[in-house]
């Protein structure tokens, strides 16, 4: 039986790298996700030896889940919107304080095709990265120039796959 991959290759060959570097430093990751719903945490799961580095994945894809799961504060949604850094960074923490892990990585977005606006238009991804006893704000918005929603989202975990690399933490 051959191997089939489920992922892009560049996909494929990044988790790998965040499995293998994470692993030789003895770090643990979480991740939580909005709009690539899941698809960071498949990436990392598809490498083998991916237990000893992923703690644990949110697929916080509502307002509600992203409350309820990671204990972000509505005040933040309802002021800023989902698609922020404030949320993003809240999100990002939040998976720190209900995980083991020593770094987390949030994705919140609009992936298209609807649902975007003038101020955030379809493409629009927020990234945070939190690391354990590190108070220090990670967070950022980005446009990304994807031509449709599978575009946007593969893009989008490209980024949030970098995040989780020892050398940028």
């Amino acid at each position: 039986m051959s191997n089939i991959l489920l992922f892009p290759q560049d996909l494929y060959d990044l988790a790998e790298r965040v499995i293998v570097e994470n692993k030789a430093i003895g770090r643990k990751v979480a991740v939580a996700e909005s709009c690539t719903g899941g698809l960071v945490c498949a990436a990392l799961t598809e490498v083998p030896g991916s237990s000893a580095v992923l703690d644990r994945g949110f697929v916080t894809y509502s307002n509600e889940a992203k409350q309820d799961l990671l204990g972000v504060s509505p005040d933040i949604i309802d002021t800023l919107g989902a698609v922020s850094p404030a949320t993003a960074w809240a999100m990002a923490q939040g998976a720190i304080e209900h995980s083991r892990a020593d770094v987390a990585v949030a994705i919140s977005g609009i992936a298209g095709p609807d649902g975007g606006s003038e101020l955030k238009p379809v493409g629009t991804v927020v990234f945070a990265r939190a690391l354990r006893d590190v108070p220090e704000e990670d967070a950022e918005q980005k446009l990304l120039d994807g031509k449709g929603r599978t575009e946007i989202r593969h893009q989008a975990a490209l980024i949030a796959l970098e995040l989780l690399l020892p050398e940028k933490a």
